[in-house]
């Protein structure tokens, strides 16, 4: 039995209902009109790195089809777009000319999802560095750093007349830890010191990014997207337990937000990763610091831990309950949103929160052309709940954007795992909405549940 909407007045009538996505993710077109390569480009084509030997040259073939993508999000009532610029689209090399055909693209892109009533939110960097800054050392080179900053003002130069919603960075944890810690991400790097320097460059040319942005235009909104969760301990009676949700929460959240937050490390960082390395120069933390508009917040799950001493890097180890769990293998906990957003109201006060990413992975099927994906619905549902739980508590939280409008590249897992609300078939390039988006459709016109509620 459907259930009364008692949701009403939760959240406000300017609240953005949106969905996101990333250039590499779902672009294609590798190889066209100047784009150079890619980190992300060079790690795909090394066999052994991703499932199948999957890559991104083609993935949703969005670079040819925006068009159409516009158009579905339009008939979806989506009116908020996050994407990413594609940064050696527009910069083959990361530095020096612009690529005429590259921006062109970005201008056209821009311009019709105005033209179709779609805001949109441009993300700076979602992990494709240009190849060329790579070889002269990505991350872990300091030049890097001023490249990003003059990247960065020249998209608001040409860009912030039409956008006005802008995210410097996704994710710099994945970019340090995935990238250069695991080796799991691109650039593939299996080395810590490596990580700590990267994490810290990426910061800095965040805050740097920031002031060169406003310097260009000060009507924008400008922030920066970090991937959070809430670990709890298995025993909150046990000190050994809290110590470790603590040390989770140090790797995880509190390595990014105190910087760009607080202009500070925390203590319990050094202890986790060693001795801060040589990059950290003491004025970088007032430059990462740069005030910022909003925090963007990825969510997906979190983890309940116990103290494993011999657990490498955070001495906690995941036993998080798993009646639940997506087609990633992460647990649906969707109190972790609720308690994470509570979390941050309080500890950094005044500060808007979007929620950038929220989505599951689930193995989809199209059965007589329809795809029923009732446990991403169930999923997307409960979150939202668990949403509206720190709005009514007062949290300031201005917006959502559903990951993903489309299935696509999902980084190492290849195009083995969907995410999105639109069933891709890779082979024809063939758009079929799923149950959900006709579904978040309607919870967008009439913001009321099209399914009957049930807390997981």
């Amino acid at each position: 039995m459907a259930m009364e909407d008692e949701l009403v007045g939760v959240f406000p009538p300017d609240f953005k209902w949106g969905v996101a996505t990333a250039a590499y993710q779902i672009e294609g077109a590798t190889r066209e009109d100047g784009r150079g390569a890619s980190i992300w480009d060079d790690f795909s084509h090394t066999p052994g790195r991703v499932f199948n030997g999957d890559t991104g040259d083609t993935a949703c073939d969005h670079y040819h089809r925006y068009a159409q993508d516009v158009a579905l999000m339009a008939r979806l009532n989506i009116r908020h777009y996050r994407f990413s610029v594609a940064w050696p689209r527009v910069l083959a090399d990361g530095k020096g000319p612009v690529n005429p055909a590259g921006m062109d693209y970005y201008e056209r892109l821009v311009d019709t999802l105005l033209a179709n009533g779609v805001e949109p939110a441009v993300t700076l960097y979602h992990w494709d560095l240009p190849s060329r800054l790579q070889s002269l050392g990505g991350w872990t080179q300091r030049d890097t750093v001023a490249w990003f900053r003059d990247y960065s003002a020249m998209m608001a130069a040409r860009l912030g007349d039409r956008v006005k919603m802008w995210i410097t960075h996704n994710e710099p944890w994945c970019t340090a830890v995935l990238g250069h810690y695991l080796g799991k991400h691109a650039p593939g790097k299996k080395d810590p010191v490596a990580a700590r320097v990267a994490a810290h460059h990426v910061l800095l040319s965040h805050g740097l990014a920031v002031d060169a942005m406003r310097a260009e235009r000060a009507d924008l909104s400008l922030g920066i997207t970090l991937n959070l969760n809430h670990p709890y301990p298995a025993d909150p009676d046990s000190g050994q337990d809290v110590r470790a949700a603590r040390y989770a929460d140090v790797f995880q959240n509190r390595w990014f937000l105190d910087p760009v937050l607080k202009g500070v490390y925390p203590a319990d960082l050094d202890d986790l990763l060693g001795p801060a390395p040589h990059a950290v120069r003491p004025e970088d933390l007032d430059r990462m610091a740069a005030p910022i508009d909003f925090l963007g917040v990825n969510y997906y799950s979190t983890d309940v831990v116990q103290y494993d001493p011999g657990k490498e890097l955070t001495r906690a180890r995941p036993v998080t309950p798993t009646t639940r769990v997506t087609d990633m293998g992460w647990p649906v906990v969707p109190q972790g949103l609720t308690d994470l957003l509570l979390r941050l109201g309080r500890e950094y006060p005044g500060l808007p929160l979007y929620i950038t990413e929220n989505g599951a992975a689930y193995r989809d099927r199209v059965i007589n052309g329809h795809v029923d994906d009732a446990e991403r619905i169930r999923y997307l549902k409960d979150h939202m709940r668990a949403m509206a739980d720190a709005v009514s508590q007062g949290v300031d939280v201005r917006g959502y954007y559903l990951w993903s409008l489309l299935d696509n590249f999902e980084w190492e897992m290849g195009y083995s795992k969907r995410f999105g609300i639109v069933y891709v078939d890779y082979a024809t390039q063939q758009r079929i909405p799923k149950q959900s988006a006709e579904w978040y459709a309607e919870w967008i016109r009439g913001r009321r549940w099209a399914v009957p509620a049930e807390r997981g």
